[in-house]
């Protein structure tokens, strides 16, 4: 498997593979000689699995890495934990792959690592204890929209950790792998006081639920209503994404319903057309802010297109967007 990965790396675009390990120990020394700007890992190792051996680089010297998981549920809840340690992405290991689908895997995790090079290495935070906002909260009928991709998952997880019991009705479009999205919403309705979902078409959306779309063979887009409903609709990718988050975005905006929306950490430019919408519509919109963004190109998109109104710091990012849908 690593000489396949090494192969995969090796016929991708502006990517140089400068080393090769079978085990932590010489993974170590070639780190040290070489010092590569992206690491990529797998989770099983001889020895030392991947998952202690990340948590040693990210405590002794971060450096980019992406894990190489399988998409079993045991393979999705290492993963989790490999965000929680600092991963950058977690790329699905192919059990079993058509010549179609390895070039695919060569373009798209070629991608990955080029991101992860210039990604923002930092120590994660687990998920904090919720703040205790829910009597406090009133809701004002705005819906919460936000986008992510690569490094989405930490993201959310910091953001949603902060939304109320009572929360607007919320709607995300996640570009990830639909396994480990699965078990991450099984996460999140442990660990937050709000319910959150898979998206399904023609879901209402209503208060104290979260929805997360990541179906990749699906777009989303909400339905004005009342209440708005969520639709997922079978067509090809725009501008290389699905879900989109411009079509997201755009609904809402041409839908007039009443929204607050924010462009997260992610690869490329998706997202910023539509919030740009939105922002034209009179909706507050918001972009993490690059500093705390993983992967900084879709929140940089949203700002230079001047769609959104500001940089908000991930840590300040719920409190922004529950306050814009707050009467009080």
């Amino acid at each position: 498997m690593r000489a396949l990965f090494s192969d995969i790396l090796d016929q991708a675009k502006n990517v140089r593979v400068v080393g090769a390990a079978a085990n932590a120990a010489e993974a170590r020394d070639q780190i040290d000689a070489l010092r590569p700007n992206v690491i990529t890992l797998d989770v099983e190792m001889p020895g030392m699995s991947g998952i202690e051996f990340l948590e040693e680089i990210m405590e002794h010297n971060p450096l980019p890495v992406v894990m190489l998981s399988s998409l079993t549920q045991a393979g999705t809840e290492t993963s989790l934990k490999a965000f929680e340690l600092g991963a950058v992405e977690c790329f699905p290991k192919p059990l079993r792959a058509t010549p179609e689908q390895f070039n695919k895997s060569v373009g798209k995790l070629g991608k990955i690592v080029l991101a992860a090079a210039n990604s923002n290495v930092r120590d994660r935070k687990t998920v904090r204890d919720q703040k205790q906002v829910d009597a406090q909260f009133e809701w004002n009928g705005r819906i919460v929209a936000c986008s992510a991709s690569m490094g989405g998952i930490d993201a959310l997880t910091t953001l949603l950790s902060d939304f109320p019991s009572n929360c607007p009705p919320t709607i995300v479009a996640l570009q990830a792998e639909p396994a480990l999205v699965e078990t991450f919403i099984k996460r999140l309705n442990t660990d937050l006081k709000c319910a959150v979902k898979a998206a399904k078409d023609g879901a209402a959306l209503s208060q104290g639920t979260i929805h997360i779309a990541a179906d990749p063979e699906c777009h989303v887009v909400v339905e004005p209503g009342t209440p708005p409903r969520i639709r997922l609709i079978a067509r090809e990718p725009i501008e290389g994404a699905r879900p989109s988050a411009n079509l997201l975005y755009g609904s809402i905006a041409r839908g007039a319903v009443p929204a607050v929306g924010a462009v997260l950490t992610g690869m490329g430019s998706d997202g910023a057309k539509g919030l740009k919408l939105l922002r034209d519509a009179g909706c507050d919109t918001f972009a993490q802010d690059r500093k705390t963004a993983l992967v900084a190109e879709a929140p940089t998109a949203a700002i230079e297109l001047d769609a959104a109104s500001r940089e908000v710091a991930l840590d300040e990012l719920a409190t922004t967007m529950i306050g814009c849908c707050n009467i009080g």
